[in-house]
């Protein structure tokens, strides 16, 4: 018998089955041994900070997305909102009621208002009872000035906007008439969760109670009426509605989810789910380094015991049999202790987060259960298993000679592995192909640059140890590093990632953070003005200066129907996704410009020849219509057929809240075409005397109120920030917990130098300060690459990934340094520590 295997004599099924039997005992007794040994405990503490660390920020990434998806939905009332032009088909609702989801019906027309004061144009919102699904209507009246939540108003009350409020000279209890109807104002509205944009003077909002809409007689053949339906309920029965509605879907009606609803929300969600994605996929990173550390010490230390069971006649698929069971074991321990820590830690994150947000986070998914088990077996698979492999091919003359079991280029199967695991884990744990795949390629990229640096400068050791005179401690560790320099080179390495992870961190919480904040300043604009005319651009823009309001430039702007894409008909029937069909049927906004705006970015082809017909395009708007450079465009102006080029695409930043367009022509298109023109400004309150004053100048503009909307952003911005700094501390324990782990894994072979040169005479005070200027040197060298690093994957993961300006700094140069040189020494510390004061050959027996 060796190792636990013998052979047993019978029949074959009977050998087969004993066989295994003792596989079993043998894997079995070996994850006894090594674990009352101690042999497994780097391994496991790795793997369990592995899953531990993805299964926690899964779920709480899980459950702040979750919360973000019901602010968002809060922003269009719903769940779901199907929208259309003409009353929608009573099977929707009844569908959506048979599936356990909750209906509210909508519609929205424009109509005169009035009272003695006078007459507007208003937005007329009807709502039924159970108005609102999402959000809350918050109103305020004479017994509620700080605001109460509400639903729908009683019938024969309305809720009017403050603007309405000001210009009408409205207040509680007073007569407004719609059409044949005089309705009482109830209160004013303060928020309409629905409502993204605001419209005042030629749309101030009213809300209205469903049952007296026919006494108004507004809802006649002729009207001009959209009609809405949301549903809101259990996430599962929202998804199988909705396909079911998309299947019925007609020409004029139209889908919108949360998040959906307008670019500019959409795109700082967009960055907040990136933003937590890439804390994920930093702390999966920190868990590949420790375990390929972790399995190659285990891999050191059991060496020679597989040579020893080689020698006494054990097989390669005896002895693989052996690892397999073993790990297996083992695997399934670390996954399922490291997801129950992940979420116990994540239960009580969440005591910190949830108090960031207006609803409490929702229950997490199986989803982040399930990754997390995978990241361990993923990890253990790609990391350690080429570590553990390699024992089994151990001959016993190589390990006794110290010769290495594998031939340099033979390890190349081994990192392709290892890398394709943690691209899959990555790819998985993100969602997001390009982020994955740039943090993938980054680190491979860092950490082979790192160990390439580390091992040309402790090479140059010994040829400087040369020129240094005497026999001094500096020239003992230049010759030292030189005869281990793939040692130093692997210890460099690890400690580079490491802090170049942890200060990714850092620029994460501070610089990234920032930027996004910079990205929306708190005097964007939150007020444009439309419909104005060209004889009134001077005097508006002279009465602006006055009043000391800093608009952009006016900007001309013309409507426009695309028609035909290269000489064909665009007919929304040929189009299979709803937007693009919603796209072919409206109109467009169309403006001219002789330069790029400052909020726009060319990712294709070249910009617009002023004395050519040419178009460029938003790049999402192109996509979804499936147009590309080169296309020939064909709009209607005016009744008027325009032939255009598409020169060129653009990316827009929404969020910027600056006058943009998805279309801009080149001037010589639009120089005959009828045009208003637009700007827009930061205004404190549209509502108050500025407003009207302005009004009063100019009754015929459209003042449209974004102010709702940019809140909403900067509610998502804020709530962003403060789960990614949350999920931030989680992550750096994890990470000085993987990096302890890397310290440790390079302390056997130290053990052993430091045993042989106490047996060859050394003092004690040489020893230390041979390890002290080594661990400065490596330290330096590793905390100046890790801060390089981090800057340079900082700075284009602000340009490639979340579109903002990369902000520069110092501070990671000099914190990286000493960063590198306190690990260093911890780790000389936990070296040396109680090694100096040790027999020299209790020290080597220990060490090998």
């Amino acid at each position: 018998m060796v190792g636990g295997f013998s052979r047993a004599p019978g029949n074959p099924r009977q050998a087969q089955a004993g066989a295994w039997i003792r596989t079993l005992s043998a894997g079995w007794l070996a994850l006894s041994r090594d674990w009352r040994a101690g042999e497994l405990r780097f391994l496991f503490l790795a793997l369990v900070v592995a899953a531990a660390a993805v299964a926690s920020i899964g779920f709480l990434a899980d459950r702040v997305q979750q919360a973000f998806t019901s602010q968002t939905a809060q922003m269009i009332g719903g769940d779901l909102v199907v929208q259309a032009r003409a009353a929608l088909a009573p099977n929707m609702a009844q569908e959506a009621s048979a599936r356990g989801l909750s209906v509210t019906h909508g519609a929205q027309l424009s109509s005169m208002a009035s009272n003695e004061r006078g007459m507007r144009l208003v937005s007329l919102k009807v709502v039924d009872d159970a108005y609102p699904l999402r959000g809350s209507l918050l109103i305020r009246d004479h017994e509620h000035p700080e605001g109460r939540s509400t639903g729908a108003p009683a019938p024969g009350v309305v809720w009017v906007d403050a603007q309405l409020a000001s210009l009408l000279g409205l207040s509680d209890g007073d007569a407004l008439q719609l059409g044949e109807s005089h309705l009482r104002v109830g209160g004013v509205i303060l928020q309409e969760p629905d409502r993204g944009v605001q419209f005042i003077n030629m749309a101030p909002r009213v809300i209205l109670n469903q049952s007296d809409l026919r006494a108004t007689g507004l809802a006649g053949p002729l009207s001009r009426m959209s009609h809405s339906l949301a549903v809101a309920g259990d996430a599962a029965a929202v998804r199988g509605y909705h396909q079911w509605l998309s299947a019925q879907l007609q020409t004029g009606q139209s889908i919108t989810l949360p998040g959906q609803s307008r670019p500019e929300i959409r795109r700082s969600l967009q960055r907040a789910q990136q933003f937590l994605v890439l804390v994920a996929l930093l702390a999966v990173v920190l868990a590949a380094v420790a375990v390929a550390l972790a399995a190659r010490q285990f891999h050191h230390r059991h060496e020679a015991g597989f040579a020893v069971m080689r020698s006494l006649g054990a097989s390669r698929w005896q002895l693989g049999g052996m690892l397999l069971i073993e790990f297996l074991f083992f695997g399934l321990l670390c996954a399922v202790l490291g997801v129950g820590a992940g979420y116990v830690f994540q239960e009580l994150l969440v005591l910190g987060v949830a108090r960031w947000f207006d609803v409490s986070l929702p229950g997490a998914s199986w989803a982040p259960a399930v990754q997390g088990l995978a990241a361990c077996w993923l990890l253990l698979l790609g990391f350690a298993l080429p570590s553990l492999l390699r024992l089994l091919g151990t001959a016993p003359m190589q390990v006794l000679r110290q010769v290495s079991t594998v031939k340099g280029w033979r390890r190349w199967p081994a990192v392709l592995l290892g890398f394709a695991a943690f691209a899959s884990l990555s790819w998985w744990v993100s969602g997001n192909w390009k982020l994955s795949l740039l943090i993938c390629l980054a680190f491979a990229a860092w950490l082979g640059i790192f160990m390439a640096v580390a091992y040309g400068a402790v090479r140059l050791g010994p040829l400087i140890a040369a020129a240094v005179p005497g026999q001094g401690v500096l020239r003992w560790v230049l010759i030292s590093l030189g005869r281990r320099r793939g040692l130093a080179a692997v210890q460099v390495g690890a400690l580079s990632i490491g802090l170049m992870i942890l200060l990714l961190l850092m620029l994460i919480r501070t610089d990234l953070l920032a930027g996004w904040r910079n990205a929306l300043p708190a005097d964007a604009p939150n007020t444009f003005l439309l419909n104005v005319q060209d004889d009134q651009r001077e005097h508006l823009q002279n009465w602006l200066e006055s009043h000391s309001v800093p608009a952009q430039p006016l900007v001309p702007m013309v409507r426009g129907r695309l028609v035909a894409v290269n000489g064909e008909a665009a007919e929304a029937r040929e189009y299979s996704g709803a937007r693009a069909r919603r796209m072919v049927e409206r109109e467009f906004n169309l403006s001219h410009q002789t330069n790029l705006p400052e909020s726009n970015r060319l990712t294709a082809g070249r910009w617009l020849d002023p004395s050519a017909h040419e178009v460029s395009l938003e790049n999402e708007l192109a996509d979804t219509l499936g147009i590309a450079l080169g296309d020939l465009l064909s709009f209607d102006i005016a009744g008027e057929t325009v032939d255009v080029r598409v020169t060129s695409l653009r990316e827009v930043k929404w969020d910027s809240f600056d006058v943009n367009f998805f279309a801009l022509m080149s001037p010589l298109v639009l120089a005959s075409a009828p045009a208003t023109y637009i700007t827009a400004f930061h205004l404190d309150s549209v509502a108050g005397d500025l407003g009207r004053e302005l009004l009063e100048q100019f009754p015929n503009l459209t003042i449209v109120d974004v102010g709702v909307m940019l809140d909403q952003v900067r509610r998502i911005v804020y709530q962003g920030t403060q789960a990614v700094q949350i999920l931030f501390i989680f992550t750096v324990a994890a990470g000085l917990l993987v990096l302890g782990v890397t310290f440790v894994a390079t302390r056997e072979e130290r053990l052993h130098e430091v045993g042989l040169m106490r047996a060859l005479g050394a003092p004690g005070r040489q020893l230390r300060q041979m390890l002290y200027i080594e661990m400065l040197a490596l330290g330096v060298l590793s905390g100046l690459m890790a801060a390089v690093g981090a800057m340079a994957l900082a700075a284009v993961l602000a340009w490639q990934v979340f579109d903002f300006p990369p902000v520069l700094s110092a501070w990671p140069l000099a914190v990286g340094c000493l960063g590198g040189i306190v690990a260093a020494f911890l780790s000389g510390g936990l070296t040396l520590h109680g090694v100096l004061k040790a027999s020299p050959m209790r020290v080597l027996r220990e060490a090998a």
